[in-house]
């Protein structure tokens, strides 16, 4: 159970990504006063919280009703984490765990931003999503590995709100390159994760049998 809790932790932590989060959060709440950045943070991660668990609860019987196999969803959550590893690694972004500029732009003339951008996608994004749907699916049905799944998550959540309510020092203490060097070690843990996921797809859909 631990270490399932340990893999989620490391999981969650590298597709929510709450430094990045909160650096985001800090620069879109700039002119907000501490009364509404608190608020927002609080509305925000409670919304993404709600979002998450929806997929994590719901996304492997939703997949299920589609026809896409257990398998097929190890191997496709795999990839779109590995992607997600190697723009980490490299310090881009694509949108997968961060807000798009076009987003960003719309979400700078929003007066409440715990909805959008917050909750989705910075917290809550298609990487967040399909790793809370892929680990769950992982623990194949276990109400251990299931729970220490979702105390990884809740805990990955907790420490977003606690660096939301803290963006300007964290910010401030950090810096740009320190916010990379944290990104650049749970995005080489977070490829690795992801092609342990696809070998374990590919090896459960029976490819390589035929």
């Amino acid at each position: 159970m631990l270490e399932s809790a340990i893999i989620a932790f490391a999981t969650f932590f590298a597709t929510i990504g709450p430094v990045d989060v909160s650096f985001m959060y800090a620069a879109l709440t700039a002119g907000n006063s501490p009364r509404q950045r608190r608020s927002m943070a609080l509305r925000g991660v409670a919304i993404a919280t709600v979002i998450l668990c929806a997929f994590a609860f719901l996304g492997e019987g939703l997949l299920s009703t589609m026809g896409i196999s257990l398998a097929a969803l190890r191997t496709a959550g795999g990839i779109l984490l590995l992607l997600i590893g190697i723009e980490m690694v490299f310090a881009r972004s694509s949108g997968a765990t961060s807000a798009i500029d076009d987003e960003t732009e719309e979400a700078e003339s929003r007066p409440d931003l715990s909805v959008f951008p917050l909750a989705t996608p910075l917290i809550a994004g298609p990487g967040a999503m399909g790793a809370a749907t892929l680990l769950m699916a992982n623990a194949e049905g276990n109400p251990l590995q299931e729970a220490a799944v979702i105390a990884g998550l809740l805990a990955v959540l907790l420490l977003t709100l606690v660096l939301l309510l803290m963006a300007t020092q964290v910010q401030r203490l950090l810096g740009v390159t320190g916010m990379h060097v944290v990104s650049r070690v749970f995005g080489v843990l977070l490829s690795a994760l992801a092609v342990q996921f696809i070998f374990d797809g590919i090896a459960q859909s029976g490819l390589l049998m035929r």
